[in-house]
């Protein structure tokens, strides 16, 4: 009886290593070639600006594929995030479809070629969820294994398109819930989070570092422009949501989907026509790097919500990570008028907090930040985004995450409060 249990335990973790390394290999091999492609038709862009002319009518591509050929996959990340709460309690829970690797692959470089603002995260996220959720099937998954395949398929995308399989690992456990996290979900994250990372770079795959050259020391007066910077990073990652769904709710009125990043995209090509720049499109590194560098002195974090926002809620494709590093990291640079921090530490700051704050992912938030940017700015990144996830509002950035955390239990206990 004893070497039956043994036997059993033994083939379910090789199951298990065997699901992880696939997984993994497969996810870090399609994020590998996902970036190549990125920085490829970002390169063709920059020499051939007039494509972002015929930007309405890539949407209108987009548009009419998603259409056509992924209604389920245009939810995206929340598709994957819902079908992870449903899989238990609804015996019809149907398996992500495959379809939606490729379709969000091929309409992520379409948006950034012809000149829209969307990040990369979102991508490969869904391109994880997707493809982990094919073995489902296969390896025969019962509802609680399948949760932590798509755990790992999450896990997998972020580290991988990031380069930190420590962040990615966590942030794949704290978007479903930590509360609802067992234990058993924990190492398969981990170890399908490095191993996605090193196959990415196994394939070449350079990610872009980033430098805090100073970092001042730990004392009352640092402490508390911390937690002033990360209420002012709160209250831009609250901007960005409500503008994203302020914008959705006036795509909404185009009541034939397929037309809304057609129009989007007529008013995005004139902006970019109109104000002779692209500084604001794509993912905007180049942008993101200069803000630890050189004092901005402009509000490029503002406009940075405004079109990426636009241009996500018409239906391009994308995600909304990078970005929010860019209005992170060039509000942070600005800050330096009047909090006296080191400018590229507040840029540092600004990057981690402003995600944390619209991803509700505070935890991931700053591991992920100490994987960039070392330990020693650990604590004032840490500060300032624990301050902006608690000021930035009960909403995220992904409408089904589940409203679970302490960030909750406090906007609770208020609302409760003052009905006494």
């Amino acid at each position: 009886m004893q070497d039956k249990k043994l036997k059993k335990g033994f083939l379910l973790v090789l199951k298990w290593i065997a699901i992880c390394v696939l997984v993994g290999s497969i996810v870090g091999s399609a994020t590998a070639l996902f970036l190549i492609s990125l920085d490829r038709v970002t390169l063709w862009r920059s020499y051939h600006i007039w494509i972002v002319n015929f930007l309405p009518f890539v949407g209108l591509a987009i548009g009419f594929a998603y259409h056509y050929y992924g209604d389920e996959s245009k939810k995206g990340n929340n598709l994957i995030l819902e079908t992870h709460q449903s899989t238990g309690t609804d015996n019809n829970s149907k398996p992500i479809p495959l379809v939606m690797a490729p379709l969000v692959f091929i309409s992520t470089l379409l948006t950034h070629v012809a000149g829209g603002s969307a990040g990369r995260e979102g991508t490969a996220v869904q391109m994880g969820g997707a493809i982990a959720d094919q073995f489902t099937r296969r390896f025969r998954l019962n509802s609680e294994e399948r949760k932590t395949i798509l755990i790992i398929g999450i896990s997998a995308g972020f580290a991988a398109v990031f380069g930190t399989p420590l962040a990615g690992a966590i942030f794949a456990l704290e978007i479903m819930s930590f509360k609802r996290i067992k234990l058993a979900d924990v190492l398969p994250s981990f170890f399908t989070a490095y191993i996605a990372h090193a196959i990415c770079l196994a394939w070449q795959v350079k990610h872009t570092v980033y430098i805090i050259p100073s970092i001042p020391g730990i004392s009352l007066s640092s402490l508390s422009w911390s937690i002033l910077a990360g209420l002012i990073f709160g209250m831009a990652a609250f901007a960005f949501i409500y503008s994203s769904k302020l914008f959705e709710g006036w795509f909404s009125k185009i009541k034939f989907a397929p037309w809304r990043p057609f129009v989007g995209g007529i008013f995005i090509a004139l902006f970019i026509v109109l104000s002779d720049s692209t500084k604001y499109i794509g993912l905007g590194i180049p942008t993101i790097i200069n803000a630890f560098l050189t004092p901005a002195g402009n509000f490029d974090f503002a406009i940075k919500i405004l079109v990426t926002s636009f241009t996500l809620s018409a239906g391009f494709k994308g995600g909304e990570v990078t970005p929010l590093f860019f209005i992170g990291a060039t509000l942070g640079n600005i800050l330096i008028w009047f909090i006296p921090l080191p400018m590229a530490l507040l840029a540092g700051m600004g990057f981690v907090a402003v995600f944390a704050g619209a991803t509700h992912c505070s935890i991931a938030s700053i591991v992920l930040g100490i994987e960039l940017f070392g330990m020693e700015a650990g604590v004032f990144i840490g500060i300032a985004s624990i301050v902006a996830y608690f000021t930035s509002g009960i909403h995220g950035i992904y409408n089904a995450q589940l409203k679970t955390g302490a960030k909750y239990e406090l906007y609770n206990f208020i609302s409760k409060s003052r009905r006494l």
